[in-house]
């Protein structure tokens, strides 16, 4: 059972605070290693690094203010093989829950990493990240604003930047972890809650890392809630938007004319991990007289090809699963609404099911369990 705990905040220094409590789970050898994500010499980006030397813990960013990969994927390279020591991933919510759904399809092994999340208030696309370091508004005077406007419930970018479209409209800010970083609803210039899974706190105890209970914060829920459902009239207002455009065929490849087949948005991707996937083999590859008699029968094609049957193919792949942290739009050099498609689509997927993408590591994922009546729907519920 998870229990309630604290880390004190002095002078205000919060950042300093986070990074205390992990290096002391380096220097108390409850974990081996650390994965977390740490600022770049420019300043202008942060990496995700894996850290087992607690002196080489200097400019850690555990509020990441950009994404500039899908740290699940990470942690698929680092598990999927033969690990056998102990190591913490500091991950934002929608890479936890992707970590989950990965672990259904034995593409992730959780049997040695501990999940460290931290509530999350959105993330910045990295090109503009960097502009806001060049223009001084950088991680000091970001995470000043961010700390302040979390304790109410508010969600405060710079003057002329923008959260990611994924983030405003992400219904999950917190998810289960084996430790969690709790930030709303928290006078975090003084304190920190905490929420210690089980199994972590054990191993914190019999190393000898002793926290501070509590007993919460009282104002968190319903700060919360706030955010929560302010977060949701945002989601069903995009829905809705992007349903209104999107109502055929010929609609949607109208809005998605642009597409190069480049194939970002499948790396990018958590979920889209198939090590033999149709996309890269010759199947697409057409010899150039074929091109010619689809120009004869249609008078003229679109050119490159096939890219509604590329997007078709991998929405029907992976949309129970899609966890909506959006880097697939991130990625799309045409910035296409890939991760608006995807979560439109999804929501009512899911909702068929009864399923959360991400929710319970016990929970079988649509595509390996069927109902008699799945496929019976109402009108228009697609």
């Amino acid at each position: 059972m998870a229990k309630q705990a604290v880390v004190k905040v002095s002078e205000g220094k919060t950042e300093e605070a986070l990074q205390g409590l992990l290096r002391s789970l380096l220097e108390k050898k409850v974990v081996e290693a650390l994965l977390v994500p740490k600022r770049l010499p420019s300043g202008q980006g942060v990496v995700q690094t894996l850290i087992r030397n607690p002196e080489k813990m200097e400019g850690l960013c555990l509020l990441s203010p950009t994404m500039p990969v899908q740290s699940a994927r990470v942690a698929s390279y680092l598990s999927v093989r033969n690990l056998s020591k102990p190591v913490a991933l500091v991950l934002k919510a929608c890479e936890i829950r992707a970590m989950v759904e990965l672990s259904k399809f034995l593409q992730v092994k959780l049997d040695h990493l501990f999940l460290i999340g931290i509530d999350c208030p959105g993330t910045f696309e990295v090109n503009d990240y960097s502009r806001m370091v060049e223009e001084g508004k950088g991680d000091g005077v970001l995470f000043q604003e961010l700390f302040k406007g979390m304790e109410q419930g508010e969600e405060r970018a710079p003057e002329g930047y923008a959260f990611r479209k994924a983030c405003e409209i992400c219904e999950f800010p917190v998810t289960r972890a084996d430790l969690w970083i709790q930030l709303y609803g928290y006078p975090t210039e003084r304190e920190i809650g905490l929420e210690v899974g089980e199994k972590l706190g054990k191993e914190m105890e019999e190393k000898g890392l002793h926290l501070e209970t509590s007993e919460g914060y009282p104002k968190r829920e319903e700060i919360l809630r706030k955010v929560i459902e302010k977060r949701r009239k945002k989601r069903d207002e995009t829905f809705e938007e992007f349903r209104g455009k999107v109502k055929s065929l010929g609609s949607f490849l109208d809005l998605f004319s642009t597409c190069i087949r480049c194939h970002n948005c499948m790396v990018a991707c958590p979920i889209c991990y198939c090590k033999e996937c149709v996309f890269r083999t010759a199947v697409f590859e057409h010899e150039g007289d074929q091109f010619l008699r689809w120009a004869d029968r249609k008078g003229a094609i679109r050119m490159p090809t096939d890219t509604l049957i590329f997007h078709l193919i991998r929405m029907s792949h992976m949309v129970t699963s899609c966890i909506g942290c959006g880097l697939c739009e991130s990625a799309c050099p045409s910035r296409l609404p890939v991760a608006v498609l995807f979560r439109s689509v999804g929501d009512r997927i899911q909702k068929m099911f009864d399923y959360v993408p991400g929710r319970d590591v016990n929970e079988p994922p649509p595509v390996a369990t069927f109902k008699e009546d799945e496929l019976k729907l109402e009108s228009g519920a697609i």
